[in-house]
């Protein structure tokens, strides 16, 4: 989790747009189950996919799906449009989504965050409601499994 963490660090101190979702936002959240990537909702300006390529360049960011693993470069953002960025890093693998299945784009995910502080640094998560939602439309057994614990969680006395 230390290197998801600073993944996080570096994301927010560039001033990326982006809500942390999936299962480190699930981990945030309580949740016992552990996850190997960072999946975050995030905005598909340019000037936002600039600015994460160059966070990350000190990292050797790579398209994790090509079979020949492409550096990501700053330069991409001006010339190719993205809905989703999947990548590899020297310090973790990170999915860049343009919006999450049973919720919608990355403004409607923004409006069901909150805040969350770690540490020297603030960033948006995905409610714990929202989230539970979106894992349900995923429908993915781990998914699942994450939501019977998230659930749990929700109706825990307070």
């Amino acid at each position: 989790m230390v290197q998801l963490i600073k993944l996080l660090e570096i994301l927010t101190q560039a001033e990326i747009e982006f809500v942390l979702v999936g299962g480190a936002a699930a981990y945030a959240h309580g949740s016992s189950m552990m996850t190997q990537d960072l999946d975050v909702c995030g905005c598909l300006s340019k000037q936002n996919i600039e600015r994460l390529a160059k966070a990350l360049a000190p990292h050797n960011p790579k398209h994790r799906i090509s079979k020949e693993q492409p550096a990501f470069t700053a330069e991409q953002a001006d010339k190719q449009v993205f809905k989703n960025i999947y990548l590899t890093t020297d310090i973790g693998q990170i999915d860049f989504l343009g919006e999450i299945k049973g919720l919608g784009n990355y403004d409607t995910v923004k409006e069901a965050s909150q805040t969350l502080s770690m540490g020297n640094f603030s960033f948006q998560i995905l409610s714990i409601g929202k989230l539970i939602e979106a894992k349900e439309a995923m429908g993915r057994p781990r998914d699942l499994e994450t939501v019977s614990i998230l659930k749990s969680i929700l109706d825990e006395p307070k």
